[in-house]
């Protein structure tokens, strides 16, 4: 395979498929963070950044050192580029502005910095998520502080998503809309390289990812569903399943995209109020859009993700994602 690094395939992407070049100019900033996000992140104890806070984020949730530092990296890297007219983070309360001294751009960033936070301290598989989407024209000229209502576009409004993992090997993961490829950083070069062409999720599957120890509480269609999964050749889908769960979206979506399988984290009766427990605009939305991209479905149990109208930054949602054939049935259930 030759070499592609990521900055020749963006430029191709650029010449051949009209790639607009400030959306190529600003998945590189991304990338460029996410090298030093790894860089912070496979330090780990030697560099002092394991641990926790002692402070919470917005969605009372403790926040990690490395969730802070990780960032911190994505805003100072593309606040100054031009390329973006403002950014949200799951770290985050409020929408950030773009510092006035610099220019504004077309675009806009929203990202979870370091999903699977949860994990640092065991030397579990973590990653950046992040999504970019058009500022709509009556905020791109906007002088003052950039409404959070120009970020509340569903998913299908999304221009480009991707995540990077930081494991074994550390790999970007970038859809532009037309397909999904895969980046392997090569640490001697310190350049992400193309390694994964066209990845696709395979239509079938006998894999699921799901947290058993939660089963008590979800609702009755995920109970049933899970149920029949377990139930192996001599239950109604006449098939032995496994199940992988690893409590790091970033890992078990890109087990699905490399596979296939099926994820799942439905509603939990513990906090009805609550629609899901991930969020849709950092997670949901430019994870499913790389599922879709690559072959595969996404839904909440009743409806196609990325036809969901967000109605705030933090908007919690169930998540249904992975091999068409197994995503259809569970939402059958919810459905029928």
């Amino acid at each position: 395979m030759s070499r592609v690094s990521l900055s020749r395939y963006l430029i191709e992407q650029t010449r051949s498929h009209n790639t607009p070049a400030d959306l190529r100019f600003l998945i590189e900033v991304v990338a460029r963070a996410c090298k030093e996000i790894n860089h912070a992140v496979s330090k780990g104890a030697l560099g002092g950044v394991l641990g926790s806070m002692g402070t919470e984020n917005v969605q009372g949730e403790v926040q990690k050192k490395l969730d802070v530092i990780s960032n911190e990296i994505l805003l100072e890297a593309n606040e100054w580029g031009g390329h973006l007219a403002g950014m949200a983070s799951e770290e985050m309360d409020n929408a950030y502005q773009i510092p006035g001294q610099y220019p504004k751009g077309a675009y806009l960033l929203v990202f979870d910095p370091l999903d699977g936070s949860s994990n640092i301290d065991v030397n579990v598989s973590v990653g950046t998520i992040f999504s970019v989407l058009r500022c709509p024209d009556k905020y791109v000229e906007q002088t003052g502080s950039l409404d959070e209502k120009a970020f509340l576009q569903p998913g299908t409004e999304q221009v480009a998503a991707g995540y990077a993992i930081y494991g074994p090997q550390t790999m970007l993961i970038l859809t532009l809309g037309d397909s999904v490829m895969g980046f392997t950083l090569d640490r001697e070069m310190g350049s992400f390289v193309l390694t994964h062409e066209n990845m696709k999720v395979p239509t079938s599957t006998a894999e699921f990812a799901i947290n058993m120890s939660n089963q008590r509480h979800w609702e009755e269609p995920v109970k049933r569903y899970v149920s029949e999964l377990l139930a192996g050749e001599e239950g109604p889908l006449e098939k032995n399943y496994n199940m992988r769960w690893i409590a790091s979206m970033v890992a078990d979506v890109h087990r699905i995209l490399t596979r296939g399988g099926l994820f799942m984290y439905p509603r939990d009766a513990r906090e009805p109020e609550k629609p899901g427990k991930l969020r849709l605009m950092y997670e949901a939305n430019p994870m499913s859009m790389l599922i879709e991209q690559a072959g595969g479905a996404a839904t909440n149990g009743s409806q196609r993700i990325l036809d969901i109208q967000p109605e705030s930054l933090h908007q919690r949602v169930a998540v249904f994602l992975g091999s068409k054939e197994e995503v259809e049935r569970v939402t059958g259930y919810h459905q029928g």
